[in-house]
């Protein structure tokens, strides 16, 4: 079974002996053409001008002419055609990188739009944690509840750290562990 790579150069082999084929083909009967058409009794008995030149000759000279006017022609043309194919594939592959570059951006701007909102979320939790004070109950000699503020963060547990500092200082930590309390 033919793969479809093998399948497109095969296509394009026969293309190649087709046109090949035709060429040889247009040669043998412009040849052909060329020497059987001239002699006196083939002469242009009726003279025309082709930009201002007047042409004589044969008819197989003018077959001739008709070849080579019509080979120019034959370029052209494939150069317009390959030019027009070029332009094509650029504007193609433009096309293609600018769809690229279209979902890239897009890409680009949910994740700004997400780091945002994460952001903002963060910044929302920060604001509520600094104005929201977290009350620490007195231990059981009698001492007042005391306001934690962070300096250094929180634990994984979700107490704060041992470098925290109450509202009485540390003076009143050192009084906590020995019982003795500040009216």
């Amino acid at each position: 079974m033919f793969t479809e790579h093998h399948t497109v150069g095969l296509e394009a082999t026969m293309l190649i002996l087709l046109g090949l084929v035709l060429l040889l083909a247009a040669v043998v009967v412009g040849v052909v053409g060329v020497l059987t058409n001239g002699g006196e009794e083939h002469t242009i008995t009726d003279g025309f001008s082709v930009f201002g030149y007047e042409v004589t000759g044969s008819t197989g000279t003018l077959f001739l002419y008709g070849i080579v006017v019509g080979a120019v022609g034959l370029l052209g043309l494939a150069l317009l055609m390959s030019g027009a194919r070029r332009s094509s594939r650029r504007t193609r592959t433009a096309r293609r990188e600018a769809k690229d570059a279209r979902k890239e951006a897009a890409k680009a701007q949910k994740d700004r739009d997400r780091i945002a909102e994460q952001n903002s979320t963060l910044v929302s939790d920060a604001n509520t944690a600094r104005t929201t004070p977290a009350t620490d109950t007195a231990p059981a000699t009698g001492t007042a509840p005391t306001t934690r503020t962070p300096t250094s963060g929180t634990t994984p547990s979700g107490t704060t750290s041992s470098t925290d500092t109450t509202s009485h200082g540390a003076h009143q930590r050192g009084a906590r562990h020995t019982g003795e309390g500040r009216p």
